[in-house]
């Protein structure tokens, strides 16, 4: 028998719908942004409408936070379950106003753990709410349509491919409004994508999915880096990591970010002590040396331990490197052939010096920036080295 856990989202359903099979099982953390990736039609929104109660499979289980809203001897129905749904498409009242949809279906009693204010505020509505959905933009009608589900009072959020529907000038104007939800509201989320680009702007755990069949879960970083899982064989593969600023050199325009086991340097405009900007590292933008570099342009090197070698094809390999004096810190992936793999003798266990090309700097509110090390600061030849 399944238990509802306190602090956690446990789903299971099996059965067949359509005559399509289903064996989606995982459990995550109630809190921050858990995405559910895979290819179109594998089975990622029928697994959100189960979520939600909308397609009833009578082998399933499904609580939240300790509540129990499905299992063997209960359903609750899909109106009793407080679930704010973003769809792919908004599904505006064409006859209301911007304020009177956000109004529709809210609950009447004030006042409410998420204030109207609040969200016209977080999503940056406020000149739109006399207008007609007519008159709105695609990604403005978008945004109407997550303050409606804000504003229901729900206890999940479920967004079902947001910004699916959007061109890529739309899309871009979204990202940072779903960013910004789980740092100002204490709301789970679960996100439904099959764009990996888009999910590690804000992803904190993984479902990931292929033919109706939940394959692995887990926190993001983690599941991308797993040299058993199709994400770090692709020739995409990368991790998207979160640091910590603790600097700036603004006679070199550096940006000084922390991670467990490096400091790194990155050309980006200052931002103040502290603050947890996201990285994506790709494997392709890592190399490798058996030895430190004695001169070079490239200002991000660490010493690194390979923890797990992936061929990829006949040509190329995959390393998952642990940064660190001893392997100790965050791990990032390589790519490299297996000519280099082989010329320089490498083999799981050996320590190494990781050297990184490109970092990109994750922020949604421009298009990623392609952050590119040119040049090693003169005043400090060690500082990108720098164990954190």
């Amino acid at each position: 028998m399944r238990i509802a856990t306190p602090g956690r989202i446990d789903v299971a359903f099996s059965g067949s719908i359509a005559g399509f099979s289903r064996d989606t099982q995982f459990s995550v953390p109630a809190k921050g942004v858990t995405a559910i990736f895979g290819p179109p039609g594998c089975g990622k929104t029928t697994l959100a409408r189960c979520i939600a109660g909308l397609e009833p499979l009578p082998n399933g289980f499904c609580a939240i936070d300790g509540e129990v809203w499905q299992d063997r001897t209960t359903f609750r129905p899909p109106h009793l379950r407080p679930i704010g749904y973003v769809f792919q498409e908004p599904s505006l009242f064409p006859h209301l106003s911007v304020r009177r949809n956000l109004l529709y279906g809210a609950p009447k009693p004030k006042p409410t753990p998420i204030a109207f204010d609040e969200v016209v505020e977080l999503l940056e509505i406020a000149p739109l709410l006399d207008r007609s959905p007519s008159h709105l933009s695609g990604g403005e009608r978008q945004r109407v349509a997550m303050g409606r589900a804000l504003l229901s009072q729900p206890r999940l959020l479920v967004m079902d491919e947001p910004l699916g529907a959007l061109d890529r000038c739309a899309r871009r104007e979204i990202l940072p409004f779903i960013e910004r939800l789980p740092e100002k509201l204490a709301l789970p989320m679960i996100y439904i994508g099959h764009d990996m680009a888009e999910i590690e702007h804000f992803a904190d755990y993984l479902v990931m999915m292929e033919r109706g069949v939940v394959t692995a879960a887990g926190p993001l970083q983690v599941l991308q880096r797993d040299p058993a899982l199709p994400l770090a064989a692709s020739r995409e593969a990368a991790v998207s990591l979160d640091a910590v600023v603790s600097g700036y050199d603004g006679r070199y325009g550096l940006l000084i970010l922390r991670l467990k086991g490096a400091r790194l340097l990155v050309p980006a405009p200052p931002f103040a002590p502290g603050v947890h900007q996201r990285l994506r590292i790709g494997a392709s933008d890592v190399s490798v040396a058996r030895e430190a570099p004695r001169a070079g342009s490239m200002i991000n090197v660490f010493p690194a331990r390979i923890r797990a070698c992936l061929p990829l094809g006949a040509a190329e390999i995959t390393l998952v490197l642990a940064l660190g004096t001893g392997g100790s810190g965050t791990e990032i992936l390589a790519r490299i052939t297996r000519f280099s793999f082989d010329s320089l003798g490498l083999k799981d266990g050996m320590d190494v010096f990781a050297q990184l090309k490109h970092v990109s700097l994750l922020s949604a509110s421009e298009p990623p920036l392609q952050i590119v090390t040119t040049s090693r600061p003169a005043a400090d030849p060690g500082q990108a080295s720098a164990a954190a």
